[in-house]
């Protein structure tokens, strides 16, 4: 019971973390009236909050395998309360920008710390669902945060948003002070301070093709949050407003797939797990690619089912990276999540150079293909390092 009860409070730390993203997205042009600024500016606010987030999943990642998880947590959180009531009463977009450095910084900790304390805490199929219950609260925030910083804001000002991310933050952080012990596990072979963690990961086959796989998962996940709108708009004459029901039904998709991938990994096993769910994924873009412009029945779809091959896999990697790596479970989330965000910024930049507002083929058939010349390489990769591996034992029985 205990353990349900922390994996729910890191779980909403996590998600409230992730709110501080995309909760006052739909009020810029009045943070950009009220602070008397333009939308360059106004727009940096939010790319600074997830330069800030990126870079420092691969800061907090080893700090917290080497002082240890509540060490690092319970100080993020305070960062990220103080840091959203200053973003709520800063007077000028100067000081929003500082304070919008700083909350990044302080929301970048606990989705890195959040995953390893699931890895320390639960074994086997208990890890596989926990993870799942964690991505399925962190998948909410892009879900819901939008609509409710709108109503916040439409009501109450774009400063009631960062002072609701502050009272709740402030509450988590009671929580997590009381609730939550100390879980890095006492190693008995702990590994000399100058280890270098990141060449560790980098060099482990499976590992690697995780990190591939992230990486092009959310660099098609953001094209299509950019880009499906222009869809909408360009060839179905959708308004704006229409377009973000068909961004929560594919949000919606992935909710609900989210605890099906904990059991697909529980009943196949993790690698066929992985393989399987993001080939499925990358089929899925080719199958936009040649049927979203048919119908807006066959693009609705299309959507939601990529939207449900992405919470179906959503679980898979952090698994993965929590059994592989024990003693440096945050740093491979941190790189991991790192690489994540590497995608989540190319998406958008590459889609700009194949989307030219006409047909949609060139840009997800593209995708699609790299997705899946991606999956390709890592079955390849995976399939050597076991024969490999097997080789080795096969020599020293011999």
């Amino acid at each position: 019971m205990k353990l349900r009860v922390i994996l729910y409070v890191i779980g909403f730390s996590a998600f409230t973390a992730s709110l501080g993203q995309n909760l006052y997205n739909p009020l810029l042009l009045q943070v950009q009236a009220e602070l008397h600024t333009t939308s360059y500016l106004v727009s940096l606010s939010v790319s600074l909050f997830t330069l800030a987030l990126a870079v420092m999943q691969i800061v907090f990642g080893p700090l917290a395998d080497k002082k240890g998880r509540k060490a690092v947590l319970i100080p993020a959180i305070v960062l990220y309360t103080v840091s959203s009531i200053g973003c709520a009463y800063a007077p000028t977009i100067g000081y929003l920008l500082i304070f919008r450095v700083l909350q990044g910084i302080g929301a970048a900790a606990v989705p890195v710390v959040a995953a390893a304390i699931i890895g320390d805490l639960f074994r086997g199929k208990q890890l596989s669902q926990g993870m799942a219950t964690y991505q399925l609260l962190l998948m909410l925030a892009p879900a819901i945060g939008p609509l409710v910083g709108g109503v916040i804001g439409e009501k109450y000002g774009y400063s009631a948003t960062f002072l609701f991310l502050g009272a709740i933050s402030l509450l988590l952080l009671i929580a997590n002070f009381i609730l939550l012990p100390e879980t890095k596990p006492p190693f008995t072979h702990l590994k000399q301070s100058n280890r270098k963690y990141f060449a560790l990961i980098f060099k482990h086959p499976v590992s690697r093709v995780i990190l591939l796989f992230g990486f092009f998962q959310f660099m098609v996940y953001f094209i299509y949050l950019t880009f499906v709108p222009q869809i909408l708009i360009n060839t179905y004459l959708f308004q704006p407003a229409k377009t973000g029901v068909i961004l929560l039904m594919m949000s919606c998709s992935t909710i609900i797939s989210i605890k099906l991938g904990g059991s697909m990994l529980n009943r196949i096993g993790a690698r066929k797990s992985l393989i399987y769910g993001f080939a499925l994924h990358a089929l899925s873009v080719i199958l936009f690619a040649f049927t979203a412009q048919l119908s807006l029945v066959f693009l609705i779809l299309n959507v939601c089912l990529f939207g449900f091959f992405m919470g179906l896999t959503g679980s898979i990697p952090t698994t993965l990276l929590t059994e592989l790596f024990p003693e440096e479970r945050a740093t491979a989330i941190g790189v991991y999540n790192f690489i994540r965000y590497l995608g989540m910024a190319s998406g958008p930049m590459i889609g700009a150079l194949l989307y030219t507002g006409k047909s949609i083929v060139p840009l997800f058939l593209t995708c699609g293909f790299a997705f899946g010349a991606a999956i390709l390489w890592g079955v390849r990769l995976m399939t050597k390092s076991s024969t490999t591996i097997e080789n080795g034992v096969l020599d020293a029985n011999q």
